[in-house]
């Protein structure tokens, strides 16, 4: 049977990717209103709090991604045991399990982590950093952003869990909590309100490790009252060595290939730091403003490895080429629309961020080349995370490795010797996207995949 003769079942459904895709959606603009929120309000403390929060928000979000990269592998794998138990009746049970050896898995991850960073983290910026002042700010909020890892990693498993079963309403609600509680603590904290203390850069960090733990909290409740009993995820499971080797062979690819995927951004600040305190604010400021339809990218990808892996697990290979070109039709949709505006209220967006007027200026010619290149690239994370759906997580690990050589390079050239202006410098993103969707293409093209198990 071929792709184009399979009728997909109504639950792949325009409409039913739309209803699975939104709260994935929304539980991430909201998250990036998180990082968001820290911009806006040191955009309002001074240039070096605003470096600064982007170096560190950077190193710490490529710890985060050791668990989120691992949670996306247990995503991957509770989506084939969904479709295999939809397709069967029974099996539901597994899913519960699944859930609980990465509970114990990133449990142990986050202590140690947290461990490795209290003493590794101080000397290795003050090794990469030219700046002493953003130095010593990036170290004051990474010392307090740390200990919200472990918060961090739970939530990104629940996240996790209902993507994986396709029940998303929870997150959109754990997202309110999230970036509500933020704002207020932002608020409190950074300027010193209700009695506290004006902390600066380091209440930006508190605030947000405060925030996980709420989030946390959040999801622990929703599960008891809400979980499905079928999943099992009531009954805790031992930590059992077989079934964390099954897991761990297909996420630690996924873990490896998120931190080298995030840190594309970090390589880029370290080059940027080398131009100026000024240049580095423009490049956090645009950062923030591009994550906004970056977050579209990434639900509509995960919305595409979550059904890429249920529809194997159904049985129906052939119908993922379908599944894929409906999610990229929404997501050009929704994606495009959003671009165009902010391309063309450039000083408004910008002016959300900081009241620097220099600042403003000196980021709308950027901003302008991070919405072309969004916008000419689209497709790749769709496709990157479509490929990990079907379960061979290492060949994604390659693309990534393939693409950030390249991404290095580019960069090298760029900005390291031509020192070339922010703008230009902007590009380099849509060379890293551009061999991303060019491997991913390739691949799914060749249908190797087909014989992939998990």
């Amino acid at each position: 049977m071929s792709d184009t003769s399979y009728k997909l079942p109504q639950r792949y459904s325009f409409k039913s990717i739309w209803r699975t895709t939104f709260p994935i959606l929304v539980a991430l603009v909201m998250e990036e209103v998180l990082g968001m929120t820290d911009t806006a309000f040191l955009g309002r403390v001074g240039e070096i709090e605003l470096g600064a929060s982007a170096i560190a928000g950077v190193y710490f979000t490529i710890l985060y991604m050791l668990g989120f990269g691992f949670s996306i592998g247990v995503q991957i794998i509770i989506g084939r045991r969904n479709g295999e138990a939809y397709d069967t009746g029974r099996g539901f049970g597994s899913i519960g399990r699944v859930f609980w050896q990465g509970v114990w898995f990133l449990t142990g991850l986050a202590i140690v982590t947290m461990v490795l960073s209290y003493f590794l983290s101080p000397p290795l910026l003050r090794g990469i950093l030219k700046s002493e002042n953003i130095c010593n700010a990036a170290v004051v909020y990474v010392n307090w952003r740390i200990p919200g890892l472990l918060f961090a990693f739970m939530t990104a498993l629940f996240r996790a869990f209902y993507v994986g079963i396709r029940e998303t309403e929870s997150l959109t609600w754990n997202s309110i909590v999230l970036v509500s509680s933020n704002i207020l603590l932002d608020w409190i904290l950074i300027f010193g309100h209700w009695g506290s203390p004006a902390m600066g850069i380091k209440g930006a960090a508190l605030a947000s490790t405060i925030s996980e733990g709420i989030s946390f909290l959040f999801f622990v409740a929703w599960a008891i009252f809400t979980a499905d009993r079928k999943y099992g995820l009531h009954k805790v499971a031992r930590p059992a060595w077989k079934e964390l080797k099954q897991l761990f062979s297909t996420a630690s690819w996924v873990m490896v290939e998120y931190v080298l995927n995030v840190s594309v951004w970090l390589l880029f600040f370290l080059f940027i730091e080398h131009l100026g305190e000024e240049p580095l604010a423009v490049a956090n400021i645009v950062r923030s403003i591009s994550e906004v339809p970056f977050v579209f990218s990434a639900a509509f990808a995960s919305t595409a490895a979550t059904l890429v892996s249920n529809i194997i697990g159904e049985g129906h290979p052939e119908g993922v080429t379908i599944v894929i070109r409906r999610v990229l039709i929404l997501c050009a949709a929704t994606m495009v629309p959003l671009l165009a505006f902010f391309a063309l209220c450039p000083h408004l967006i910008i002016g959300l961020f900081t009241d620097i007027p220099t600042l403003v200026d000196a980021s709308v010619d950027t901003l302008w080349v991070m919405c072309a290149a969004t916008v000419a690239t689209l497709p790749w994370n769709v496709y990157l995370q479509s490929v990990a759906g079907t379960g061979d997580t290492r060949v994604c690990l390659r693309f990534d490795t393939v693409a950030l050589v390249i991404y290095a390079v580019y960069c090298t050239v760029i900005i390291g010797i031509m020192h070339s202006s922010i703008a230009v410098c902007w590009t380099a993103d849509a060379v890293y996207a551009l061999c991303i969707w060019i491997q991913c293409a390739v691949y799914l093209r060749r249908n190797k995949w087909k014989s992939k198990t998990i």
